[in-house]
């Protein structure tokens, strides 16, 4: 199951969640966001994979971005076409690409379909006024609907008392979490101790759910 930990920026903030142990580790694009990073922070992790959040950004900004920051995994979080996202996999041979989707109904899970084969994973964030951030969490139930091949991130709103809720969840294509604004003290800036608590248990809960399949 992988965890990912996203909105990073502050140099000794990452170094410490690096730290815990989290498989992925998320830097933002988008101008309008927050947690948006201008330039390289003087730390940046190297035992964690980097992914780089990009909202509607033309390919020549996304390939910039990945050799700047030596990005592994590529979120596309904006609107970008089933034919964008094959291309920046063409682009980007050996980078992880994942297509995020805003979900609020039924039709959101379903819009995932014309998506089958442009990337290796999805990321279900929560619709709202804003791109992604918003602390809230959608209906999971919605994932019922979802029947396609590609497996997904389960994202927007999980926060320390989101583990029963977690526990109840079974999807056979569900491969991880992404982790933001409630583990934050400010934007960017994440509650170390706060987070290194919620991943223990969330990986003593997984373990508990494999060793019973």
């Amino acid at each position: 199951m992988i965890t990912k930990v996203c909105g990073m920026r502050e140099p000794e903030n990452i170094r410490q969640v690096e730290q815990l142990g989290p498989d992925w580790m998320g830097f933002i694009f988008y101008k309008n966001s927050s947690r948006f990073v201008p330039i390289v922070p003087s730390y940046m992790p190297v035992n964690v994979k980097r992914v780089g959040v990009f909202v509607d950004t033309n390919k020549d900004g996304i390939l910039l971005r990945t050799a700047a920051f030596k990005l592994e995994v590529i979120q596309l979080h904006g609107s970008e076409s089933p034919s964008f996202v094959n291309d920046v996999r063409t682009l980007l041979p050996g980078k992880t690409i994942v297509k995020a989707f805003s979900i609020r109904e039924k039709e959101d899970v379903l819009r995932a379909q014309a998506y089958e084969g442009t990337c290796d994973y999805y990321l279900f964030d929560t619709k709202c006024e804003t791109v992604g951030g918003s602390g809230t969490t959608f209906d999971w139930s919605l994932l019922d609907h979802y029947q396609g091949q590609t497996p997904f991130i389960l994202s927007g709103g999980i926060g320390p008392n989101s583990l029963p809720a977690l526990k109840q969840l079974k999807h056979p294509l569900w491969a991880g979490i992404d982790l933001n604004s409630k583990f934050e003290t400010a934007p960017a800036l994440k509650d170390v101790t706060l987070l290194s608590d919620f991943l223990q248990a969330f990986r003593t809960l997984t373990e508990k759910n494999n060793n019973h399949e």
